[in-house]
């Protein structure tokens, strides 16, 4: 995604001011030229020329007659970024939101793996299809909140089998019995073709008054 033209090179101002803050772009030290940069933040030579005039202008970098671009100040980037940061820098905003997602896709990957590993590891669950894991969250007010696997009989109640179980970012494989349930838990697990109406509808029936009570 391309940052907007009119305007983005505010965004890539205050972006790279960020970038000699943080030492990633040391004072005298040189930067890419235009052509480079333009290619970095997927905008044209001329939203570059603007933002790098920007920092010329306060004096953060200076630019040779050969359009070398040297960084001259990291205190007065600094000073730029306290003045400016409510424009907010889409370019690093983009970067974090990219390195969040790839991490995602790691961490599902592995636990994804993980969880064939076990399953095709388990002579119990090695003739079970379809396999496919599914995931049920345990709701506010299901029943099931503050009582352990063994006292909701769980596999009694649904014929699934819990692989896992996550609680925020935490992920407990294969929880015992005595695992107590809590809102928000996540709970994956395996059965047949019915296992996850029928598990759903057993997770989070509500609570009775009584219990409430209790």
């Amino acid at each position: 995604m391309a940052i907007h033209e009119a305007g983005g090179y505010k965004s890539i101002a205050l972006d790279i001011a960020h970038r000699i803050v943080s030492g990633e772009f040391p004072v005298n030290s040189k930067i890419s030229g235009r052509s480079l940069l333009a290619g970095q933040y997927h905008v044209s030579p001329e939203t570059i020329r603007k933002a790098i005039g920007l920092l010329k202008d306060e004096n953060i970098v200076s630019v040779s007659q050969g359009k070398e671009i040297t960084i001259v100040s990291e205190e007065k980037a600094y000073d730029y970024i306290i003045r400016h940061d409510y424009l907010k820098s889409v370019y690093s905003l983009k970067q974090d939101l990219q390195r969040l997602l790839e991490e995602k896709r790691k961490i599902d990957q592995k636990f994804d793996s993980l969880l064939t590993e076990i399953i095709e590891a388990s002579d119990r669950l090695k003739n079970l299809k379809p396999y496919h894991p599914v995931e049920i969250k345990v709701e506010k007010d299901s029943h099931a909140v503050g009582k352990t696997i063994a006292e909701l009989q769980f596999w009694q109640n649904t014929g699934a089998t819990i692989i896992a179980l996550r609680r925020g970012v935490q992920v407990s494989i294969s929880p015992g019995p005595h695992v107590v349930l809590l809102e928000g838990d996540v709970l994956v697990f395996v059965g047949d073709d019915k296992v996850y109406e029928k598990t759903s509808a057993f997770i989070n029936k509500k609570r009775t008054e009584e219990q409430e009570i209790q």
